[in-house]
């Protein structure tokens, strides 16, 4: 098996990250993962969309993910475990991250983004 591939802190960047996370499906297992306890498989994700989504589809929003530097995935028997990189990353970019998330999560929400006008 090919291993997998994780940009250094020093190799990620802004655009790569906000590439990766202008996704519906892909901010959705983001925000997921990183509100979650644990570190997630793929297939926990296959109904993150309203219908299911193919595995082939899945693995390549995990890879867009992983390569913009946003997960860590790793292999356990046939599965890849996936968590975030939400501490490395905080380290880099300070809060952008956190701000990224809380505004999709009020946005999903159907409430005005943090510092939005009323």
């Amino acid at each position: 098996m090919r291993p997998l591939a994780h940009p250094k802190l020093d190799e990620i960047t802004v655009e790569g990250i906000l590439h990766a996370l202008s996704d519906p499906i892909r901010i959705e297992i983001f925000v997921q993962l990183a509100s979650s306890e644990c570190a997630k498989n793929c297939s926990a994700f296959v109904h993150v969309a309203k219908a299911a989504l193919p595995k082939s589809t899945l693995s390549q929003h995990f890879r867009i993910l992983r390569e913009a530097g946003l997960i860590r995935s790793e292999r356990k028997g046939v599965e890849l475990i996936n968590s975030t990189r939400c501490g490395e990353l905080k380290e880099r970019f300070g809060p952008m991250i956190q701000a990224i998330v809380a505004a999709y999560v009020g946005q999903r929400a159907g409430g005005e983004p943090p510092g939005g006008n009323s």
